[in-house]
């Protein structure tokens, strides 16, 4: 089926089905912006679908009405009962292009499974520039099969290419964008969603938006509460998000004396909401690529504390519309809270800057069209390519197995 589709004019192909893979769809940065980049997309040129390896998760479920989605492929790393399934998978829905999000399994079996199944477009968006997206060698070994590795940011592509090594015509940069329109302050929101938590009007509120995860380093975010809370007695945090620390997240805010000063909100669908209830956000993360809850935060009118990793440098002037510490130290992320929490007219003037400068810099529109004409640009080169050898004589092809191309796992 899926040679049938390369052989028709490219005219005559319909929208180009894109099949998206994740693991799981918590409610995370990366996830949230492939929710964004599906509803997004083109529908005359493309026809958008979701895989998730293991389950849909939180913003799968949201998809489900939107796209086709297809989940609980993969019951363990190990379960090699993926390769058929997938394999399967792409014949059946005639997919044009496969990407992945992110490192790990779904980066692995996503690549080699489409490549086996003759996907014409293989690339890989890359999020972080460590764990959990750290390259390892199974994943290193599909390069040669890959057409594309995403960058987030100028700094993140660099990162691709003179630390993981990959060939530097096959990493492209796609700047994360956000929607400008939908993250804005929200007075009504603000009231609505301080009434739903028991918080009042006049109380300072920092919060954070990051799935519970060991590298977004909440016990910093924690740690640096309570330096906060004894300077601000009457100020109040916000956590937004859940996974697999949540319970040592717990623990750690019962043992800091922080339970009545510390909401954990869990998985929330109204991040927009949730933002502008807050009056400074803080991430804490170990490392970053180009993380878009701090785009959403300063979209929303907030200043922002974050570390000097990634691209963070390029979206926060120090001083004017957030704060720069060095990753992982107590001290300086504390004294920043601080500074913020204390001072309103302060968090007011950074905040009409933070919002202008989200617009500046990171554009939905970009992302999408980045994603657009990366897609479509790939699969006409090997259309092209594909006629040019079909319109040769016979005795001057010359064929190299594509096995030969690749290391067997």
């Amino acid at each position: 089926m899926l040679r049938q589709r390369m052989n028709l004019p490219l005219e005559s192909r319909g929208p180009l089905r894109t099949m998206f893979m994740m693991t799981s769809m918590p409610v995370g940065g990366a996830e949230t912006l492939l929710v964004n980049l599906i509803r997004r997309l083109d529908r005359d040129r493309f026809a958008p679908e979701l895989c998730c390896l293991k389950e849909l998760g939180p913003l799968g479920e949201e998809m489900k009405d939107e796209s086709p989605t297809f989940h609980h492929l993969l019951s363990g790393k190990y379960d090699l009962r993926v390769v058929p399934r997938l394999i399967e998978l792409f014949r059946l829905r005639e997919i044009d292009a496969v990407v992945t999000v992110g490192a790990g399994d779904k980066m692995f079996w996503g690549r080699l499974c489409a490549w086996l199944a003759g996907v014409p477009v293989i690339a890989s968006a890359i999020h972080s520039t460590g764990w959990p997206d750290s390259i390892n060698w199974l994943n290193r070994q599909l390069t040669p099969v890959t057409d594309r590795f995403i960058g987030v940011a100028a700094p993140h592509g660099k990162h691709l290419i003179e630390v993981e090594g990959f060939p530097p015509e096959k990493v492209t940069v796609i700047p994360n964008g956000i929607d400008t329109d939908r993250f804005v302050p929200n007075k009504a929101a603000r009231t609505r969603i301080r009434h739903e938590l028991g918080i009042a009007g006049q109380v300072a509120v920092c919060g954070i938006v990051a799935a519970l995860r060991p590298e977004k380093d909440h016990a910093l975010f924690l740690n640096a509460a309570a330096r906060v809370r004894q300077q601000c007695p009457s100020s109040h945090f916000l956590i937004v998000g859940d996974g697999p620390e949540r319970t040592a997240i717990e623990r750690l805010r019962s043992e800091l004396g922080l339970e009545d000063c510390v909401t954990l909100t869990g998985s929330r669908s109204d991040i927009p909401d949730l933002l502008a209830a807050m009056d400074c956000f803080a991430l804490t993360s170990k490392n970053e690529a180009s993380p878009v809850s701090i785009l959403e935060a300063m979209s929303t009118g907030l200043p922002v504390v974050a570390p000097r990793v990634g691209s963070i440098p390029d979206a926060i002037d120090d001083k004017v519309n957030g704060i720069l510490v060095e990753a992982s130290n107590l001290d300086q992320t504390a004294e920043a809270m601080i500074e913020l929490m204390q001072d309103s007219s302060r968090r007011s003037e950074m905040g009409k800057a933070a919002r202008e400068k989200a617009k500046q810099y990171g554009s939905l529109e970009t992302m999408v069209a980045g994603y657009q004409d990366l897609i479509a640009g790939i699969y006409r080169q090997k259309i092209q390519a594909a006629s040019n050898v079909a319109r040769q004589p016979v005795t001057q092809r010359v064929f190299v197995p594509q096995t030969s191309k690749i290391k067997t796992p």
